[in-house]
């Protein structure tokens, strides 16, 4: 029996004394806060998803709404609008994006359509957009063909970058355009407009040029005449040419090749017919004498 007038300890029992020592550890508190709610709540879903009809629901449920959402008039594209194109181009488009409309804009990938555009030989560069209204805006930059190719698939058009822009009909449907020949001609398309620029009193002569070798040029003239050019300093080359030209009318005579491949030794072959007469000339002569 407890004696009368004993004092109460105010010691904690030994469960209240370990409780407290608890929750004075911060990784308990974090515990308690937040890893023993989320165990929870993730149990009670996983116990509540484990049933297929629920999940069924709930995906259909998702569905549903996301579908609502999709379909509202001010996602909705009804039209496709292209701009900086020509009719060739449009139709190309057109062709290569068989998109029924009106669709959602959520349904479309505009940078794979963008891409799809740009693939296209004659295009630059493109962009696409939804514009207000429901309209699937494309912008198109055409590349601009700058000089004939005479490849072994015929006349193509090529760009000052090497893309071969379509396919030409005929040269005088481009007469306006320079002409190149020669496996590897597409890839040096700015030196081939180079060495038009610098021919100056010659571009009336010239026929074309055509890559050799993929190395270097040959400068075709009227008359079956040809300029041999370097692999390294075409244009000083041929501008050397032209200066002999204009000082001593080199190419108005009965030339077939002036070979500027060695600068140093730049040399000339006179044409066949010239050869004959040449010798026929010398044959008189030896007559005359005997």
């Amino acid at each position: 029996m407890q004696q009368v007038g004993a004092k109460c300890d105010p010691a904690p029992s030994r469960w209240v004394y370990r409780y407290e020592r608890l929750m004075l550890t911060p990784l308990f508190r974090l515990f308690l806060r937040a890893v023993l709610p989320f165990v929870v709540v993730f149990g009670a879903g996983a116990i509540w998803l484990s049933s297929e009809e629920r999940r069924d629901t709930l995906n259909a449920a998702i569905h549903d709404i996301r579908t609502s959402i999709e379909t509202r008039p001010e996602f909705m594209v009804n039209v496709m609008a292209i701009d900086g194109a020509s009719a060739g181009i449009s139709e190309d488009i057109r062709e290569i994006l068989p998109i029924d409309f009106p669709i959602s804009s959520f349904d479309l990938d505009l940078a794979q359509i963008q891409d799809s555009i740009s693939g296209l030989p004659a295009v630059a560069g493109a962009t696409v957009r939804i514009r207000p209204g429901g309209i699937m805006q494309i912008t198109v930059t055409e590349r601009d063909p700058v000089i004939l190719w005479r490849s072994q698939d015929g006349l193509e058009l090529v760009d000052n970058e090497g893309f071969v822009v379509a396919r030409a009909d005929s040269r005088a449907a481009h007469g306006t355009l320079p002409l190149m020949a020669g496996k590897g001609a597409e890839n040096h398309v700015p030196e081939a407009l180079a060495l038009y620029d610098a021919a100056g009193p010659l571009s009336g002569k010239m026929r074309g040029l055509v890559r050799v070798g993929e190395r270097r040029w040959d400068v075709v003239l009227e008359r079956n005449q040809r300029i041999l050019l370097p692999e390294v300093g075409a244009v000083q080359a041929l501008e050397r040419v032209i200066a002999l030209n204009q000082a001593q009318d080199l190419l108005e005579r009965d030339l077939a090749i002036v070979d500027m491949r060695i600068a140093s030794r730049p040399t000339i072959r006179i044409a066949q017919r010239a050869v004959e007469e040449l010798w026929r000339i010398r044959q008189l002569q030896v007559e005359k004498k005997e």
